[in-house]
């Protein structure tokens, strides 16, 4: 894996070996609308390459070839990262825990309102889920070094949405939650990072999907690739993985309105002097970079594969489609006993998820995904595809003409 590594890797090489120049064609404007139809020149589906599931599918937009000046060119990165720079701390998520049956079992995790708002960082706590790393991932979350879906765990996301605080704070990007990160972070904080909700009727109301079928042609009959259930929504309406939710919330039904829960404080706007976007493949990672080299975000990605990777070089954003229909050719690929051409309807559990973000690259972009929680712990089809919270945020901020990096 070496992903602490790479990490480190990545951001050195980034930075060292850029030369950003402001693209000429960059225009002051958002982006202009794309057509709402979404096409699919290739076999979306993905798959979960820890559990062999396919998982829900990601797509390709059909979008003109703009020319790239040779002046926005990010250099590729140094030599691949060594073998024995391996750090045990970042197999997190491959790691299985082995327990000695001879100790006294921990205590139970606490995860009421006021001990995720007043975790402290503990240097004993290196990897696992704890309201330390709860906190901190909605601190990370609020500062743009998002952590994907949060879960409350150590693990790969969390590992590099740490390593960007540390890049964009001045320090030392390891992907360690030491303690100077974690009062970096505190020092940075500006409001309590759990809160207290109460779900309303309109929360209960949807709409919602009895389900999301496998098959196409059935998809192509619903009125909306909507949720499927109330604790599904509320969980993207505050970054949050749905099973984190629940858990942090044990005696909660969400089937009633004014039942108050406890959500995370979701993170302000990303900032809106997007000049450069980074898709590092080895990484699984989205750098956002200013007009004045500066990293202001990050985002945990899914991009590519070995049999499908992503493009290479640099292309532009063209522009934004917010919940895109999807359009579905058996000339590109077939799926299932599909013949037919189909037109699948836009919701959040869509292929795309709910917005696209085209890019000059012809059928590549970046989009959202039905799976929050396996981003960037699965393959994509060569799109850069990010949670809907963060492909939203990113779509309402990112400007036509923005230069696009794929870098290895």
């Amino acid at each position: 894996m070496f992903v602490r590594s790479l990490l480190a890797m990545s951001l050195s090489c980034i930075f060292a070996n850029v030369a950003f120049a402001a693209p000429t064609t960059e225009q002051p404007l958002h982006p202009q609308k794309l057509t709402a139809m979404v096409l699919d020149p290739i076999d979306p589906l993905a798959v979960d390459t820890a559990s062999s599931v396919v998982a829900q599918p990601a797509s390709a937009v059909q979008a003109s070839t703009v020319d790239t000046p040779a002046s926005s060119v990010v250099a590729q990165p140094a030599s691949k990262v060594q073998a024995d720079s391996v750090d045990a701390a970042s197999q997190a998520d491959n790691t299985e825990t082995t327990t000695d049956t001879t100790t006294t079992p921990a205590a139970p995790m606490s995860w009421t309102l006021d001990s995720l708002n007043n975790a402290q960082w503990d240097e004993t706590l290196l990897k696992g889920q704890s309201p330390m790393y709860a906190r901190a991932h909605v601190m990370l979350n609020d500062t743009h070094a998002s952590p994907g879906a949060i879960d409350g765990s150590s693990g790969q996301n969390t590992l590099k949405a740490i390593a960007s605080f540390q890049q964009m704070n001045g320090l030392k990007p390891t992907g360690v939650l030491s303690k100077e990160t974690w009062d970096a972070l505190v020092a940075k904080q500006t409001k309590p990072a759990y809160v207290q909700y109460t779900i309303t009727e309109a929360d209960l109301k949807g709409p919602f999907a009895k389900e999301i079928p496998h098959d196409y042609a059935l998809q192509a009959k619903m009125k909306g690739l909507y949720y499927t259930r109330t604790t599904e929504m509320l969980g993207e309406k505050f970054h949050m993985d749905e099973n984190f939710l629940k858990k942090i919330n044990p005696t909660a039904t969400f089937k009633k309105a004014g039942e108050k829960i406890i959500v995370s404080n979701k993170r302000v706007d990303v900032p809106e002097d997007i000049h450069l976007i980074v898709a590092h493949k080895g990484a699984k990672q989205l750098y956002l970079f200013n007009s004045r080299n500066q990293m202001i975000g990050s985002f945990p990605a899914t991009i590519g594969s070995a049999d499908t990777p992503s493009p290479t070089g640099t292309y532009k954003i063209v522009g934004v489609a917010k919940n895109p229909y999807y359009s579905y050719s058996p000339s590109n690929f077939v799926q299932g006993k599909n013949l037919k051409p189909l037109s699948l309807p836009p919701g959040p559990n869509g292929p795309v998820g709910n917005i696209w973000i085209g890019l000059s690259k012809k059928s590549f972009g970046i989009h959202g995904t039905p799976n929050p929680s396996l981003i960037s712990k699965t393959a994509s089809h060569g799109c850069i595809r990010l949670t809907n919270w963060d492909a939203n945020d990113l779509g309402a901020k990112v400007r036509s003409g923005v230069t696009v990096k794929f870098l290895e």
